[in-house]
């Protein structure tokens, strides 16, 4: 069917969300607007959908959702037998809505739907899956992304996003749903009362953050060091659980961030509501000129990511990135649990390509085995797997993303902002004692183990003319391969497609054992590195900057060559 069809389709039956119709009314017309929400579906991609909410076959709505979701269903009835599907959801705008719909398409098809009474982080999904006995789960998210967009994560019985094997299936059944008509569905209220939707209880929450609780170290320190924080949630789902777990180790002063405090999905202080962004940490910054915190702490929306800021000697806060609060977790898990004996044999950490490899001298100086994986948290919860098949998993002592993702122990299987936020004004209330400051640890990490520098850039390639432009970008880059960036040359290539590594001086090429994924990484002279990929969940190409001096200042200078020699050789 051609765009217009599609859109003369829609006005007819996407009758079940009055805002539908008022925008499909509103774009009568313009043809440029229809193309838009009509010259393709909204992809299920490996891991669930991610889209601009509104009307149309390539927006996020009821349709899509159910259509998702009926796929879904198809998969786990056909896989499993008396199966059920655990459910959260965010602040953002129709979360609640497309998660009640999710609910009703699984209790229309004979699944058990779980659902949290109100919006949960996403760990916290990945719990309820584990802890409930659940096949499969729907996060109903779009993470830190700008407020019209929204998201469907699906996650396997494991409680882990589902697998590349696991997702194709689920895409080929999506594929075979009409999108009016193609969904079973029935009333929410309903299959509340019949039993078929059940709301997740009180208890199992407070099971969660007592196994978060259990991954502290030192958490009887923590009451005592007078550590004053000053939290965010962004809009999002972190207040709850955020200040429950900080109240339960004992960190008496927190004072939230007034405006970003109570769940908005418009976001209408940060229109980025990501932490790994100053802007959205602004409204943060300005309340610490009057607290004098020791610590900004700031989550995302659906609280799998974590910011944080510390002040310097003048009174000045500086944010840190992912992969240094990474970095220092790493360390000082290491460190504290191997003084304090409760370090296990053969201890694994888990990092991804595009993270700092500060870590491999961390790693090696405590006797840790660090295994990488490809970008995405879903990799970290699959190695956390390998070890449980093998009655292993309190090998796992930590794992994160350069993207401020991060998790300790292995109750759930993604990224978990609550332990994070934990274990980080842990780690601060402990070296406070020690006399030491967050900035100080970061110099000191630094100076024993070298002056790494990692920056990361994302070029916008929006709509259908952007999806080409990546394509186009990718192939151009393998068919010829820069052979100096920023004035340092090009050493190897190795691209994750094709599964293997060239040695550009030799010719010789050497096999990657990680799955097949559409990234390129460039070693350069001096330990530098580029590594570009096109997200999976935005329309944006991703760059990753590695740089390593001998002063910071050094390492930052030859940095911002690489990075807009590269920023040129892409065509931005």
């Amino acid at each position: 069917m051609t765009e217009m069809e599609l859109y003369k389709l829609w006005c007819e039956n996407a009758v079940d969300d009055p805002d539908l119709q008022t925008e499909l009314k509103a774009i009568e017309g313009d043809e440029e607007a229809i193309k838009d929400r009509f010259y393709r579906d909204l992809e299920f991609g490996t891991g669930g959908l991610r889209g601009v909410i509104g009307a149309g076959a390539f927006r996020l709505n009821v349709y899509t959702i159910r259509r998702a979701t009926q796929g879904l269903a198809d998969y786990v009835n056909e896989a499993f037998k008396d199966a059920a599907v655990a459910i959260s959801y965010d602040s953002r705008i129709k979360s609640d809505v497309f998660a009640k719909e999710a609910a009703a398409v699984l209790a229309a098809n004979g699944i058990k739907a779980y659902i949290y009474t109100e919006l949960m982080p996403t760990p916290c999904l990945s719990w309820a899956v584990r802890e409930l006995g659940c096949k499969a789960g729907i996060m109903v998210t779009a993470s830190h992304n700008p407020a019209k967009y929204n998201g469907y994560k699906v996650y396997g019985d494991d409680g882990c996003q589902i697998t590349l094997d696991a997702a194709n299936i689920v895409i080929g059944k999506i594929n075979a749903v009409p999108m009016f008509g193609g969904a079973k569905t029935m009333s929410f209220d309903d299959a509340v009362a019949q039993g078929r939707i059940e709301y997740i209880r009180q208890e199992v929450i407070d099971k969660y953050l007592d196994k978060v609780a259990e991954q502290g170290i030192h958490t009887d320190l923590v009451a005592d060091s007078g550590l004053k924080v000053v939290y965010t949630p962004l809009n999002g789902t972190g207040n709850k659980p955020v200040r429950a777990i900080l109240k339960k180790i004992g960190i008496k002063e927190v004072t939230v961030v007034p405006e970003q405090e109570l769940p908005d999905g418009n976001f209408p202080t940060c229109p980025f509501p990501n932490p790994e962004i100053k802007e959205a940490l602004a409204k943060g910054l300005e309340l610490c000129k009057t607290v004098k915190p020791d610590l900004l702490l700031a989550t995302d929306p659906d609280c799998d990511r974590v910011g944080i800021a510390v002040p310097d000697p003048d009174g000045e806060y500086v944010l840190f990135s992912g992969n240094e609060v990474g970095a220092m977790l790493l360390k000082y898990i290491c460190q504290e649990r191997t003084a304090l004996g409760t370090m296990p044999s053969d201890p694994v950490a888990v990092k991804t390509i595009v993270t700092t490899d500060i870590c491999k001298k961390i790693a090696a100086e405590y006797g840790v085995e660090l295994r990488e994986v490809l970008t995405g948290f879903k990799f970290i919860g699959e190695q956390i797997g390998f070890l449980e098949e093998k009655g292993e998993e309190g090998r796992y002592i930590f794992g994160f993303e350069e993207s401020y993702g991060y998790l300790a122990g292995s109750y759930v299987r993604d990224k978990d902002a609550v332990v994070a936020s934990m274990l980080i004004c842990e780690m601060a209330a402990f070296y406070r004692t020690k006399g030491i400051s967050l900035l100080q640890a970061r110099e000191e990490m630094y100076k024993q183990y070298g002056n790494y520098v990692h920056t990361q850039a994302s070029f916008q390639c929006e709509g259908a003319s952007g999806m080409e432009r990546m394509k186009e970008i990718m192939s151009g880059l393998r068919a010829e391969p820069p052979k100096a960036i920023g004035g340092k040359k090009t050493l190897s290539v190795a691209d994750y497609i094709a599964s293997e590594e060239t040695d550009l001086a030799t010719g010789a090429k050497t096999v990657l054992t990680l799955p097949k994924s559409d990234v390129i990484a460039y070693k350069l002279e001096d330990g530098a590195s580029v590594i570009i990929r096109p997200s999976g969940t935005e329309p944006k190409i991703k760059a990753y900057y590695t740089t390593i001096g001998e002063s910071r200042e050094a390492a930052k200078a030859l940095e911002e060559t690489i990075a807009a020699d590269f920023k040129a050789i892409l065509g931005f």
